[in-house]
């Protein structure tokens, strides 16, 4: 069979027919449509009346996401996110997704970053007294709602500075509450969190009147310019990227150090290399991203609960001309969907894939691995813009919590996935603190 020949036909397809990523047991179907079909199938969407292509294969990843990038638009789910948050740089497509991109990118600079070590302290430390609190009245600690609180706060702060207490002051508390008090990700939702565009308006408006500069993300924002043209952004625009920078920098976050948490109590000789590693540090306020990422071990320990649960569990494109992934012609206007929890658990690239082992990420292991095994930020020009941050955030969380406390799980239900927008535990999970 000629190689033409060969990308003329179908790959495999299931008698099974659904809308991935549109029904609750969407994962749970494509790792049983993953052991029978391997790296390449498609499926019918009878809501969409056409077929979804799903890869599995590093080598074509790298193709969609990299190296033929130019050929793949946003897909499926796009329109449910629009709702949500505008047309920001997590939904944007084209030339002006790039204009945005080339004015934020310089926020997310390591220098810049570095910044706001105090603020990722202070949260921290705010969050450690409240646990010690708990622990001293003998209550358990509800770690998947303090994670999204705190990673909450610091996206907050890191956007607003000191006006976040101001605009608390006004409104009589915090009006970004309803992103923690609200889990569901519905159109109510949507509705209520678009209303709080107003408030970043009023805020725009309150420091471009009084020509107010300050060095958080807003500040940022507003002072970024075009390449081409030196013009800033409009308010709608500003309003949009905001809002992204509060979803997007949120919520992944708060699950990734959800799922860390619960790994390490599951795995007391990860935890106590870990501790191992940090009682040799020197504490110290408000450490430097680079000292963070000089923990060798801790920063395995991240990679690898990134790798296990993924936030982004999902990624969902769209082709604008023909193509060919694994030997297969994908048509114009195909959905294409590749799942980094899929991938990050292929067999054929990770030894014993379901278990938890951070060594697996130390350098000496690099190389038996493709490089595109492992997307937790997605990979290319549309990779996530604040991975620095989240891996920022997350490296400082454990050096403060982990060195001084074990955190052991209340198994009071068994844990349960929830594959929606982001890769969750579907019910709490609650801790004690312990002392080391």
């Amino acid at each position: 069979m000629t190689a033409p020949e060969k990308a003329a036909r179908h790959p495999p397809e299931p008698e099974l027919q659904f809308d991935i990523g549109s029904t609750e047991d969407s994962l749970e179907r494509m790792q049983e449509l993953f052991a029978r079909f391997g790296d390449i199938y498609r499926v019918y969407a009878p809501g969409r009346k056409s077929y979804t292509y799903v890869i599995n294969h590093p080598d074509d990843v790298k193709r969609v996401l990299v190296s033929n990038h130019r050929n793949y638009t946003k897909g499926v789910g796009l329109d449910r996110v629009k709702i949500l948050l505008g047309n920001g740089i997590m939904t944007s497509e084209g030339e002006f997704w790039k204009r945005q991109r080339y004015m934020m990118q310089p926020m997310f600079h390591r220098r810049v970053i570095t910044q706001f070590a105090g603020t990722i302290d202070e949260e921290n430390e705010r969050l450690i007294a409240r646990w010690e609190a708990q622990a001293a009245r003998g209550e358990k600690v509800n770690v998947t709602d303090d994670m999204s609180e705190l990673t909450l706060q610091i996206v907050l702060r890191s956007i607003f500075g000191p006006d976040l207490d101001r605009l608390a002051q006004q409104t009589g508390g915090n009006p970004f509450d309803v992103v923690t008090k609200e889990p569901a990700r519905n159109l109510q939702f949507a509705y209520k969190f678009r209303q709080l565009g107003r408030v970043i308006a009023d805020l725009i408006k309150r420091r471009r009147e009084n020509g107010e500069e300050h060095p958080d993300f807003l500040g940022m924002l507003m002072n970024a310019r075009d390449k081409e043209t030196g013009d800033g952004m409009s308010e709608r625009e500003l309003i949009d990227e905001v809002m992204t920078l509060v979803v997007a920098g949120h919520e992944t976050t708060a699950s990734a150090l959800n799922w860390t948490w619960y790994l390490l109590s599951q795995h007391p000789d990860v935890d106590a290399k870990l501790h191992a590693e940090l009682a040799a540090t020197p504490e110290q306020r408000a450490p430097s991203l680079t000292q963070m990422e000089a923990l060798s071990y801790t920063s395995q320990v991240v990679n690898e609960s990134l790798r296990l649960y993924p936030p982004g569990w999902l990624l969902s494109r769209r082709t604008i001309g023909p193509d060919v992934l694994c030997g297969y012609e994908i048509p114009a206007g195909t959905s294409v969907m590749l799942s980094p929890y899929l991938l990050h658990r292929h067999p054929r690239y990770w030894k014993d894939p379901d278990a938890f082992r951070p060594e697996r990420f130390a350098p000496e292991h690099e190389a038996e691995r493709p490089r595109f095994a492992y997307i937790p930020f997605a990979a290319g020009p549309r990779h996530c813009i604040g991975e620095t941050l989240a891996l920022y955030e997350m490296l400082m969380h454990l050096y403060k919590v982990a060195r001084r406390y074990r955190l052991t799980f209340v198994a009071d239900r068994p844990v349960e996935l929830e594959a929606q927008i982001n890769l969750r535990t579907r019910h709490p999970l609650y801790m004690r603190l312990e002392r080391r």
